[in-house]
């Protein structure tokens, strides 16, 4: 199997998990959760993410790149909005040009760095 046939297959399994597992994820008060504008119906899209706090900006990393759909959304739309300890934050992500090695992340082909301050 190519490593793009692997890619796509693990793209489709980990979406379709997600599509199962976020609207539960959602609901905890601890989970941070990255809120965008639906670039197509304009509605708030809350999305369960995993990232860090670093002084003012907050740091996350999408697994599929710029195939993520809040990617797409933050394209169309760069307002933000982020849940930390339930806590809601503003802001306009930065998106890297390039793949930065985050410690115990390591470097996947495609992840998309952004930095929200």
């Amino acid at each position: 199997m190519s490593t793009d046939a692997r890619h796509a297959k693990k793209y489709r399994a980990v979406t379709a998990f997600q599509r199962r597992v976020n609207p539960l994820l959602r609901r905890l008060p601890g989970q941070t959760l990255l809120e965008t504008t639906g670039r197509v119906s304009g509605l708030p899209r809350r999305t369960p993410v995993g990232g860090r706090r670093v002084g003012d900006t907050f740091w996350l990393v999408s697994e599929f790149g710029t195939r993520s759909q809040y990617v797409r959304n933050i394209e169309a739309d760069p307002r933000v909005r982020v849940r930390l300890r339930g806590r809601w934050y503003r802001g306009r992500p930065t998106r890297c040009p390039t793949t930065i090695p985050w410690p115990g992340c390591g470097s996947s082909p495609g992840s998309t760095a952004s930095g929200c301050g």
